[in-house]
This record gives C-alpha cells, structure tokens and sequence, in this order.
C-alpha cells in the first residue's frame, strides 16, 4: 500500500489487517530510529566504548535484564518491521501466487528462526566473567 496519510490508507486498504500493518510500520520506524539513536548513545557517550568496551563490562550489560529488555525489543522491533517491509516487496514484485506463498514461507522460516536465536542468545543463559 502506497498511501503516505491514514485516510487514505484506510479507504486503499484490502483489510483491517493490512491497515494495522501500515499503521505498524509507521510507530514501529519512530521508535526504531529513538531505539538506536538510544542505543548509540548510551555506548558510545556515556560508557565510552572505546576504553571501557571489553568482556567484563559486556558481562555487566549482558546480564541486566533493563539491557536484554532494551536489545530485545530493538531486535524483535527490527526484524519485525523489516520482515513486514519485505513482505510488501515480495506481494509487489512476485506475480505468480505459488512462488510468493514459497518464498514467503521460505522468508518467514528463517525470520522465526533469527527471532528464536536472538531470544536465546540475549535470555538463554546467564554470562560469567572471566576468572
């Protein structure tokens, strides 16, 4: 959907579906935009990431739950939003239903799987220092 105000992606919308997707893309690129910015930052202005950025202070982040909540969403918000950015391209450039449906499987398999991944490497196990 090409529309750029919500009147008239409401009146081009094929379903209520497909308009909370539009409205999605929208909330989800501002708060991504602040995520990073955030995320930037943090690191780079107030930890100094280029004295202070080694193991045991990525130990320290890495084990606060306020930081694996913050890199969650921004991984969850991301791969979410950039899937449903390629599902447009997919519908738009993809004419014969069969292979869209096979590549939107093939795509959504692995986003599932980048999704879990990413989960269990920021809340599957607990980091330890070095000794």
């Amino acid at each position: 959907m090409r529309a750029r105000r919500f009147e008239e992606a409401k009146r081009l919308a094929s379903s209520n579906l497909e308009l909370a997707w539009w409205i999605f893309m929208r909330v989800s690129g501002v708060l991504l935009v602040f995520l990073v910015l955030g995320h930037l930052f943090t690191r780079a202005v107030i930890f100094d990431f280029h004295h202070d950025l080694n193991y045991d202070h990525m130990v320290k982040v890495m084990n606060s739950v306020t930081w694996k909540f913050y890199n969650w969403l921004l991984l969850f918000l991301s791969i979410l939003h950039g899937t449903n950015g390629l599902r447009y391209i997919i519908d738009d450039y993809i004419a014969s239903g069969r292979a869209r449906a096979w590549v939107k499987i093939l795509v959504y398999t692995f986003v599932f799987l980048v999704t879990v991944f990413g989960t269990l490497a920021l809340w599957g196990w607990n980091y330890q220092p070095m000794e």
